[in-house]
């Protein structure tokens, strides 16, 4: 920076903290068929006291309602178009003339985030295409003269090849030298963020019988874990996370690189074998992990205290056309329709004891035993579930049967039971070898038996 005059120097820091709020941000996804229109949402990523959102493209119409808010704005550049942006100057150029330059500076675009999850994607020529596309995207930029957005790129945590303990840290061996290292150089060169998804349910539900509850929900600061060769003691697993990237992005020579949260959060609520996604579990993680971001002076993690570590918490809406497991669908702070599914302030400044309604007890902290089914989703696309129909019976053998005419489970003649069995019969084939009851979002598991009559549904029976 060189010497400044001392009141040149106490302005530029005056400036640069009122850009870089403290305040959570969220994601802002738009998998649902039932989301309210961007205006209104704008709206309530206010009342939530975001100061800053993530997209996942460049939608025109969100971008609008963005114009004149004060909330910063991180845009996500498509992953289908990164082997184009990565080969041709020309390409890049046209993408941001036309997602950037008509809304910037009125909307306050701060990140363009080159894919999402990239090197989690089984396409490796993708991989390499990455840090191209993110250094063309950089120099579209520049050439606009846009000097004040930076480029990066999300990670899941599976980039690591190993992170426990948090200083045994590595980046995965097909990536680290090809991919990784000329992304840190490059972030690096910017002055730009590592951006992490980082989600401890995870770890917690694969494992949960040996790693305890409150120390994934940050509630304890007496169950602790001391590495043995950092000797740095641990009070929850997000830390540990996070360290065991900063460890990872050290041992490639990369020590000062800041952390950015792409992702962060805990769901709602999930499928009957989803351990531990309830209300009560979602609102304690998201309202301690909020805390523990927006504290000021910043907390920092183990291996860099004091340093702040600006996040979006995912998400802003249920979003009910995710694919995947039940929990995908159940990310969300808020209903579709608006509402709270519980209350949460992302400036961090509500104490617990200020939010008035109380929370459900959580019912699913260990997992269900017994038998499930699995059925049409309520409110579920009658053309959707058509074909999803015909999918299920044209799987396994003699899936389904017992619902063709004058057979036990025909009647009552409806598609929505004969979805609802065709499901549940497809389910019980194939659920040993990875089959699932998700149909694209149009299937849930119940514990309450479908049977009707002489017809008896299969199920799967959780042990």
């Amino acid at each position: 920076m060189g010497f400044l005059p001392l009141f040149v120097f106490a302005l530029f820091l005056t400036v640069s903290s009122a850009e870089f709020s403290t305040n959570a941000g969220v994601n802002w996804g738009q998998l649902g068929n039932n989301l309210p229109s961007p205006k209104p949402t704008v709206e309530l990523i206010k009342s939530i006291k975001a100061k800053r959102v993530k997209i996942y493209d460049a939608d025109p119409d969100i971008l609008n309602a963005l114009k004149n808010t004060d909330i910063q704005v991180s845009i996500m550049v498509p992953n289908e178009i990164i082997p184009n942006i990565s080969k041709s100057q020309s390409f890049s150029d046209h993408w941001v003339s036309k997602n950037v330059i008509p809304f910037y500076p009125r909307v306050k675009i701060r990140y363009l985030l080159v894919g999402n999850e990239i090197l989690t994607n089984p396409d490796i020529n993708t991989w390499f295409n990455l840090v191209p596309a993110m250094r063309r995207i950089k120099k579209s930029l520049r050439n606009q003269k846009i000097l004040k957005v930076k480029v990066s790129t999300p990670h899941a945590m599976n980039v690591l090849e190993s992170s426990f303990p948090p200083s045994n840290g590595t980046f995965r061996s097909d990536i680290s030298d090809p991919v990784i290292k000329p992304m840190l150089n490059f972030l690096n060169r910017t002055k730009s963020f590592f951006f992490l998804d980082v989600y401890p349910y995870f770890p917690w539900a694969e494992n949960w019988k040996n790693i305890n509850l409150d120390y994934a929900l940050f509630k304890s600061k007496n169950i602790t874990y001391s590495d043995p060769v950092s000797n740095l003691t641990y009070t929850n697993l997000f830390d540990q996370m996070v360290d065991a990237t900063i460890f990872a992005m050290k041992r490639l020579g990369y020590p000062d690189i800041r952390i950015f949260i792409a992702e962060t959060g805990w769901p709602n609520n999930g499928d009957f074998d989803q351990v531990g996604a309830n209300i009560y579990n979602a609102a304690i993680y998201n309202r301690n992990v909020v805390k523990k971001l927006t504290t000021k002076p910043a907390i920092g993690t183990p291996a860099r205290p004091g340093s702040a570590i600006p996040s979006f918490l995912f998400a802003l809406f249920n979003e009910n056309q995710k694919p995947g497991p039940g929990t995908e669908r159940h990310f969300g702070l808020l209903y579709p329709n608006g509402t709270n599914i519980y209350e949460i302030d992302l400036s961090g400044e509500t104490p617990e004891s200020e939010f008035k309604e109380p929370l459900p007890a959580p019912t699913n902290n260990e997992p269900y035993k017994g038998k499930i089914w699995c059925v049409v989703a309520k409110g579920a696309n009658k053309t959707a579930v058509a074909e999803a129909l015909s999918y299920a019976c044209s799987q396994g053998n003699k899936t389904c049967d017992l619902i063709q005419p004058g057979k036990e489970c025909f009647k009552p003649d409806s598609l929505y039971w004969h979805a609802s069995y065709a499901f549940s019969s497809y389910w019980a084939q194939f659920q040993k070898i990875g089959g699932t009851c998700q149909f694209s979002g149009l299937a849930t598991q119940i514990v309450r038996d479908p049977s009707y009559g002489h017809c008896k549904f299969p199920s799967v029976t959780l042990v």
